[in-house]
């Protein structure tokens, strides 16, 4: 007989599976409220004021877009991650270390729930 390959539980991948999507949901919200912030191009009223003061306020303009650009890209690559853990859930592989081949922790999944590595696997990278 061979040993079956350690997983979690049906209750609990089903745990998993709802906290993830509740994160995704999240996520989603958050990704839009910022493209939102990114695609709104405010008008401060500054076109009667002296040509300086309009010169930084584009220049402020500008870094803020570029900063809404990253968040909104880290966002969508949290986003990914979230759906590939759905993914593991659905095929039962959710949970297990992609290095080690372990279960990672339960307490780590719930903080950080598209982990792919155990904390001694990620201690190992170091």
């Amino acid at each position: 007989m061979i040993d079956e390959i350690a997983r979690y539980s049906e209750a609990d991948l089903a745990e998993f599976k709802e906290l993830i999507l509740k994160k995704i949901q999240k996520a989603q919200e958050d990704l839009d409220l910022i493209k939102s912030a990114y695609m709104n191009d405010l008008n401060n009223g500054t076109d009667d004021t002296s040509p300086t003061f309009k010169a930084f306020e584009e220049g402020s303009e500008t870094m803020s877009k570029e900063a809404n650009s990253q968040l909104a890209i880290r966002q969508e690559k949290f986003i990914r991650d979230l759906k590939n853990a759905l993914f593991r859930v659905e095929n039962k592989t959710y949970g297990v270390c992609k290095v080690t081949g372990k279960l990672i922790s339960k307490e780590r999944l719930l903080i950080v729930p598209h982990a792919t590595m155990s904390i001694e696997a990620k201690n190992m990278q170091r």
